[in-house]
């Protein structure tokens, strides 16, 4: 039987797995998708990581994947699960190697029109100030020490040693810090890889972003994140935790690994090692993963941190008189202890998002103050060519994916299949006839992250509207891109 065969359409953008598929499937899987969208995902087996997930214990719901998902660890990219705390297992699989790794954005009074004439000189500095690419090492000297409140205190840290201010942190997931985060559960291996990595881009997909408004299509609700016009400039930051998280990652799967047996855990996938909730061993992986989540917090805020100094330097003007204020920070690989309400019952889950966004709808208290009206701002970053936008939650994403959206375009191509395809240069010649400045630490890490290698972000987010997961407020395009 074929995979359109086995399908269930439930609407034009749901797709259902029928607990039918496989014997052992404890809940049924479910995918937001197109028509037109399904026939990439097909060919990525993309549906059998999402029929493997419903296998782990307590699964409740359904195993579900977002628009932009493809072929991951053990979980699809873009696959969100929840599991009962009570008696259900946590999975590093679930999170990824790249734990918190995830998005910041920043507003600024300036307009295209200012920042144009600009771009190479605000280019060269942000990647003066802003460590990238593999293996790069930081401005920050930290002890081991350090190092252990870094990752117990997080985003805090960084503003009580002058990194950002105290509103950055309202305006941050979790305002910047997981609690539980335990120093002694992380390896020695992992916080040395850590401690010359604080305060660095990284690379692959990461990057800084100095972007322009192109589209409002909700006003009043622009307004309450500080934008106010087509044509105004934001900055967008996307990476993690860089060596320290996956360290994390790689350490936890063997140790989960060993869970799975000792357990006697059932699974189709070793990559789904994984071990009970209120066990040992899966109480250790969430004091690990936490640190790393606080690090990759601690690793966003003092980059916002340079790149405001970038600015006000490029410009001549305070901070203050160039409007830069952060719009929201979230993390899109993470695994968090949140009540639901499943088949009418209120359960206490641990919520894995591997490519998800929280997406959290209007009065729910985790959402800030700030935006308790209208939902907690959800960022999607695009490709570099084509670009972004900034959502909110909604009541359906807490009804149907647990409070979930995409986090991004997805990837359309392999990077070893772009970079057979494509060339670092011809990318950089074909984003500059676009307007677009970039500046990349490789011209094969160029190749790997060109447009063509990504979805379409207008039709992922399109799906997401539609489905009624999250709800589109702003669309921007870059005009100079940094990338690792």
């Amino acid at each position: 039987m074929t995979w359109r065969e086995t399908l269930d359409r439930l609407d034009d953008y749901c797709w259902e797995i029928p607990t039918s598929y496989k014997e052992g499937m404890r809940v049924s899987g479910r995918v937001f998708a197109s028509e037109a969208m399904l026939e990439h995902i097909l060919q990525e087996q993309v549906f059998q990581q999402v029929a493997n997930v419903a296998f782990l214990p307590g699964i409740v719901g359904h195993s579900l994947a977002m628009p932009d998902v493809h072929w991951g660890y053990g979980f699809p990219i873009g696959g969100v699960a929840a599991t009962r705390v009570s008696d259900g297992v946590v999975s590093p699989g679930g999170v990824g190697f790249d734990i918190n790794c995830g998005v910041r954005l920043l507003t600024t009074s300036l307009t295209a029109e200012e920042v144009i004439p600009k771009i190479e000189p605000l280019t060269a500095e942000l990647y003066a100030n802003v460590p990238s690419g593999l293996g790069s090492k930081g401005r920050l000297r930290v002890s081991e020490k350090e190092l252990d409140e870094v990752m117990v205190k997080g985003s805090l840290w960084a503003v009580g040693k002058g990194y950002g201010e105290p509103a950055d942190i309202d305006a941050t997931e979790e305002s910047g810090c997981i609690r539980g985060a335990n120093p002694e559960k992380v390896s020695n291996k992992a916080k040395q890889r850590g401690i010359p990595q604080l305060g660095t881009l990284g690379s692959g997909n990461h990057f800084l972003e100095v972007e322009r408004v192109s589209e409002i299509y909700d006003r009043d609700a622009a307004r309450a994140m500080g934008i106010e016009e087509v044509g105004q400039v934001v900055v967008m930051v996307h990476c993690g935790s860089r060596g320290l998280g996956h360290q994390v990652c790689t350490d936890y799967v063997a140790t989960l690994g060993n869970a799975v047996r000792k357990y006697g855990i059932s699974l189709p996938d070793r990559q789904l090692a994984c071990a009970p909730i209120q066990s040992p061993e899966g109480q250790s992986y969430l004091e690990a993963m936490a640190c790393a989540a606080n690090y990759a917090w601690t690793n966003r805020q003092c980059i916002a941190h340079w790149v405001r100094e970038s600015l006000v330097k490029v410009f001549g003007k305070s901070r203050r008189e160039l409007g830069l204020e952060q719009v929201y920070d979230l993390a899109h690989n993470i695994a968090k202890i949140e009540e639901h309400t499943v088949d009418g019952e209120k359960l206490t889950v641990c919520v894995h998002r591997k490519g998800a966004t929280r997406a959290f709808p209007p009065g729910h208290p985790d959402v800030p103050q700030a935006y308790r009206e209208i939902g907690q701002p959800v960022l999607i970053p695009g490709d570099m060519g084509r670009g972004s936008y900034i959502a909110v939650g909604t009541e359906t994403a807490m009804k149907t994916t647990f409070g979930s959206t995409c986090h991004g375009a997805g990837r359309a191509q392999s990077r070893s299949a772009a970079k057979r395809n494509l060339r670092g240069a011809d990318v950089a010649r074909s984003l500059a006839a676009r307007g677009i400045t970039v500046r990349a630490g490789s011209m094969g890490g160029l190749a790997e992250e060109a447009p063509e290698a990504y979805k379409d972000v207008d039709e992922v987010v399109d799906v997401t509207q539609r489905a009624g997961i999250s709800r589109k407020i702003v669309r921007t395009i870059p005009i100079g891109v940094i990338k690792g």
